[in-house]
């Protein structure tokens, strides 16, 4: 007798529907599965045996063979083990088929007949929202992050037994759990916290409004670390599609905080500048996402970008561009998500105290072949290029009030929400993304302001990408300060930005 069970796998970030057959006849005892099942699928048969037996159910010594519909799509991960012993125990009669309908299984089962947390369960719930399944089985492990997907029932239980009774007694089960949204989450650094470096406030506060990417350069200790580490206080809150998103990524990688559920907070990544290309963009045997993806709807911290090795900082070249990952490899191909904030942090030289009272003990050929690391198409990609210089003892002790994260967030926000406005029938969210027709649509010149821009443009010998990321910044600056159009003064504070080291434009 063959029998049908749903559940699901999933390609990059997406889930997929999947059939598991279940076929048990006649012949010598064996456990086939086909399907395009990798190894960790194929390993469930000794996982699915033992916990049916500890379970305290029959497990049927006949020929059984296990078909994963559709057979032309790589299944892979031990979420399939709960439907398979479904299936078995439908195919035995030892649980009734018609009880089965429109339910879908996920979950991986110990030898004991415990269900554990499994990759990706967010994944699929949305996936099974939208082919309009009205049950899903998960684990309890995953109750948290499924619950907050609207029209669809989460039924979380956390061993074999417990499905088995809700399959045969339906709303009647015992097992019955009240699932607790935590809103609990920390406190992020504070910008009041900072003495000085207003220069850089506004910088990091431009970037933050249009979702700019931004260079930090600065002798050690002028705390370029320190300023990008409190960005997250001042970006707006997730909104639900976003927090769906970023909890979509991190369910696939594996690093979702179970007791949270759905993220609370944008991501801020920051990784080590040992990382490899494959850490940093994604991919590896199982097509895993990388930091770029971790980063998305939120923030990329380069910290000490120059000591990265270059081919590595030269594959984020497309990603910073197009917003997302495609992934080509032998095994597959996956299209990562990659919307993020690049902050970059670097000192001037190898020994740092270039253009510092600090005697700097690197000649003139050391420091530009130290920043040559940055290739002239990656620094046009960056909109933002700000110099951090040390404070002095008089700040340090200086009585006054610095700005917080709180009131620098809302004119954050008064500057999303215009661009949100703007941008509504667009397909876009940020002035970062806009293309040649919005920058013909949105960012028109004055005459004073084209004439200004004209004489830049000739004398820097400036790229079109450049200009292009200039006039970006200037919209930016004229939303935070709520006009209309780009005025001269939006234009002469966005051309500061893209001074560089020895004052060049770039």
């Amino acid at each position: 007798m063959a029998v049908k069970v749903l559940s699901a796998t999933y390609i990059g970030i997406i889930g997929q529907i999947v059939t598991v057959e279940v076929d048990i006849t006649r012949g010598l005892p064996s456990f086939n599965m086909v399907g395009l099942a990798d190894t960790s699928v194929k390993e469930a048969k000794e996982r699915v045996r033992s916990s049916i037996i500890n379970s305290g159910f029959e497990f049927p010594v006949s020929r059984i063979t296990i078909n994963l519909a559709p057979a032309d799509i790589k299944k892979e991960g031990s979420l399939l083990d709960l439907p398979i012993a479904i299936g078995i125990l439908l195919a035995t009669g030892q649980i009734k088929e018609n009880k089965v309908n429109n339910l879908l299984f996920i979950g991986e089962l110990s030898l004991l007949g415990d269900i554990k947390t499994i990759k990706g369960a967010l994944n699929i719930t949305l996936e099974a929202c939208d082919k309009k399944i009205k049950n899903i089985i998960v684990p309890l492990g995953n109750a948290a992050e499924c619950s907050f997907v609207k029209k669809i029932r989460i039924n979380p239980f956390s061993t074999l037994l417990e499905v088995i009774d809700f399959i045969e007694n339906g709303m009647n089960s015992k097992y019955k759990y009240k699932i607790e949204k935590n809103s609990c989450v920390d406190k992020l650094p504070d910008f009041d916290e900072v003495y000085g470096q207003e220069s850089s406030k506004r910088a990091l506060e431009v970037a933050a409004a249009g979702f700019h990417n931004i260079i930090l350069y600065g002798p050690p200790g002028a705390g370029k670390t320190m300023l990008a580490s409190r960005i997250p206080s001042i970006l707006p809150k997730l909104s639900y599609d976003e927090a769906l998103e970023i909890t979509q990524i991190y369910s696939i990688a594996g690093h979702l905080d179970t007791n949270v559920g759905i993220a609370k907070e944008r991501p801020f990544r920051s990784p080590h500048h040992t990382s490899s290309r494959i850490a940093l963009v994604g991919g590896g045997n199982n097509l895993m996402p990388g930091e770029i993806t971790l980063a998305h709807n939120g923030v990329l911290f380069l910290d000490e970008i120059l000591e990265f090795n270059k081919s590595v900082l030269e594959v984020l070249r497309q990603p910073i561009e197009d917003r997302y990952i495609r992934i080509n490899r032998a095994v597959g191909n996956v299209i990562y998500p990659a919307n993020f904030m690049l902050i970059a942090a670097l000192n001037p030289c190898i020994c740092g105290f270039y253009g510092t009272n600090r005697q700097c003990t690197c000649n003139d050929f050391e420091r530009k072949r130290y920043l040559k690391k940055l290739s002239g198409p990656f620094m046009d990609r960056m909109d933002i290029f700000v110099s951090v210089k040390g404070i002095t003892f008089e700040e340090i002790n200086k009585e006054h009030k610095n700005k917080s994260s709180k009131e620098i967030k809302t004119r954050v926000e008064r500057a999303r929400r215009i661009q949100k406005n703007r941008f509504s029938k667009e397909g876009i969210k940020f002035n970062s993304e806009m293309n040649e027709a919005h920058l013909k649509k949105y960012c028109i010149l004055n005459v004073e302001t084209t004439e200004l821009m004209a004489r830049i443009y000739k004398m820097y010998d400036l790229s079109t990408r450049a200009y292009s990321r200039i006039l970006k910044v200037s919209r930016t600056i004229a939303d935070l300060e709520g006009r209309e159009n780009i005025d001269k003064v939006d234009l002469m504070e966005a051309l500061n930005y893209r001074r560089f080291v020895d004052d060049k434009i770039v």
